[in-house]
């Protein structure tokens, strides 16, 4: 076993974060808001592409906040990625709001179009609009915009693009987080960049972002003392957080090269094993957060094998995202798949496997997880 545990996604710090946590506790600014939150909005918006940006104590925070903005409530619906996190949709819950899931399509994983489309036709003719539609971008790739956004359009309903997984990737020259008209960033731990744990909330909309702005910090009125006419939340980024965010964004090109050779390997390396990459979406590039592949067909090897091998080994290795339609939480909600025959995202679940990918992973770490897979699939 190996003495050092291999983790799939581990904070790679850069070497700058203790100069603006310094910074920040010299200043005495350590508390949420702070130099470091103004400026880590303003580099966010500069590296994207966007007007406006919220740091926020999470990605989760800042689709609620994005539902909120959309009247989202008891009784709504919207509609939403099947093949995520559970965090895409738990906030459609908060607002006591029902989500519809709807499936992947097999070219990028992500949400498909002819799903959506059918999704649509139903709540046109069960009179169930949804407020929103949640598109995520999976595993740090971008959805098909080009498909998605005119049948959103089409329907006069606004795109809230969860892009947690994707900040750095692209779509026809453009950087995730600028196709929804509101769209979100997480840090957590595991992303490609972190501020230990964090968000970021994104628009054009400069009245969207004002107004979650307030919600987002207890919805205090402009007065001397504390008054309140609205729910509020305490969803703010911390001055320190924020601080380590800005450290780690200036290094994300290198991050992305580094996870991209990972991955690059991976795929050269096991060549002639029934294991197949994550296919990439010619119409962009991802920021290769997570190196997924997907076993061919289940025979006598499985996901789980890999997996268990791995972990024998002290190296952490993972299933795919289990869609959300087969949790029992939602198991009761509208779902739509890509077509008649097969059920994308329950597929992909049973045939996926992430493996570690972290941008400081060295090349011996990665020979020796290509060696323990290898090995695994010749003793069948």
């Amino acid at each position: 076993m190996n003495s050092e545990r291999i983790f799939l996604s581990p904070p790679h710090m850069s070497g700058n974060e203790m100069k603006y946590i310094q910074e920040a506790f010299d200043t005495n600014w350590i508390a949420p808001l702070g130099i470091n939150v103004d400026k880590f909005e303003e580099e966010i918006c500069e590296y994207v592409g966007v007007n406006h940006a919220l740091a926020l104590s999470s990605g989760t925070a800042g689709i609620h906040l994005a539902l909120k903005y959309y009247g989202v409530g008891p009784e709504d619906y919207v509609f939403c990625s099947d093949l995520t996190f559970a965090g895409s949709c738990n906030p459609i819950m908060y607002q006591y709001a029902n989500p519809v899931f709807i499936d992947s399509e097999p070219n990028t994983w992500n949400m498909s179009p002819l799903a959506l489309e059918k999704a649509f036709e139903w709540a046109k003719n069960v009179n169930k609009m949804p407020k929103a539609v949640i598109i995520v971008d999976l595993y740090g790739q971008s959805a098909d915009y080009d498909q998605l956004l005119p049948i959103c359009k089409k329907y006069g309903v606004p795109v809230i693009e969860d892009a947690a997984e994707a900040l750095g990737a692209t779509y026809k020259g453009k950087k995730c987080g600028t196709f929804g008209d509101i769209s979100i960033f997480s840090f957590n731990g595991n992303k490609i960049i972190t501020t230990s744990g964090g968000g970021m909330v994104v628009s054009n909309d400069e009245d969207a972002i004002k107004k979650m702005r307030f919600w987002a910090t207890q919805s205090r009125e402009n007065a001397k003392h504390y008054e309140h006419k609205e729910v509020g939340y305490n969803y703010r980024m911390s001055n320190i957080c924020a601080g380590i965010g800005r450290a780690q964004l200036q290094n994300i090109n290198k991050f992305i090269d580094s996870r991209k050779y990972l991955f690059e390997q991976y795929t050269a390396k096991f060549t002639g094993l029934p294991l197949a990459s994550m296919p990439i979406n010619k119409s962009g590039s991802p920021n290769y957060w997570l190196s997924v592949f997907t076993i061919d067909k289940l025979n006598e090897y499985t996901p789980l094998n890999i997996i268990e091998c791995l972990e024998a080994k002290n190296i952490e290795s993972r299933p795919l995202w289990k869609p959300m339609h087969m949790q029992e939480l939602f198991s009761d909600y509208p779902f739509f798949s890509h077509n008649d025959v097969e059920i994308v995202g329950e597929n992909l679940f049973k045939l996926g496997v992430c493996l570690p990918s972290g941008s400081s992973m060295n090349e011996s770490q990665q020979n020796t997880i290509i060696k323990i897979i290898k090995e695994l699939f010749d003793s069948f």
